[in-house]
């Protein structure tokens, strides 16, 4: 049966992003973009990573440009742009397709876990992979990623 491990993703500045090497620490995955309404999510993403990070919790962001084309740049300017605009210092991934047929690997497992329902709609959907690898959660873009129900999932994993 496959985990959350079991993936792997390049990371904006092209290395390899191991989720294995993540087993025992719970992950927040987010696909994010630059130029959606939802954008500002990046400075409570951010602070997520800086409240729980010494604790275990690791922030992903996955850029990508499959809802309303709201991620057109290169990875080079998405990454000037999160450290610039957001001080975004948590890890990010190269661009990804995150639904359909040529979705990632890791979101096609989500789909098969959770159901087909579970995929992202939009910018901005969250996902709690447990410190076992399982789907300990997901949330829909307009909850808050500083939310009570998302801070309850990631202090029960931690």
């Amino acid at each position: 049966m496959a985990s959350g491990h079991d993936f792997s993703f390049t990371s904006i500045d092209g290395k390899p992003i191991e989720l294995k090497q993540f087993a025992g620490h719970p992950v927040l995955l987010v696909n994010v973009a630059s130029f959606c309404g939802f954008t500002p999510q990046y400075a409570d993403l951010q602070k997520l990573h800086e409240r729980y990070g010494a604790r275990g919790l690791v922030v992903l962001g996955v850029p990508s440009n499959d809802f309303g084309a709201q991620e057109p740049k290169a990875e080079p300017e998405i990454a000037q742009f999160c450290e610039t605009r957001y001080g975004v210092s948590f890890p990010l991934t190269a661009k990804q397709k995150v639904i359909g047929p040529e979705a990632h690997a890791l979101y096609k497992w989500i789909a098969a876990e959770a159901g087909e329902g579970a995929a992202p709609k939009w910018n901005f959907h969250k996902y709690l992979i447990g410190k076992d690898g399982s789907l300990k959660g997901a949330w829909p873009s307009r909850v808050a990623p500083m939310s009570a129900e998302i801070a309850e999932a990631i202090d029960a994993e931690l």
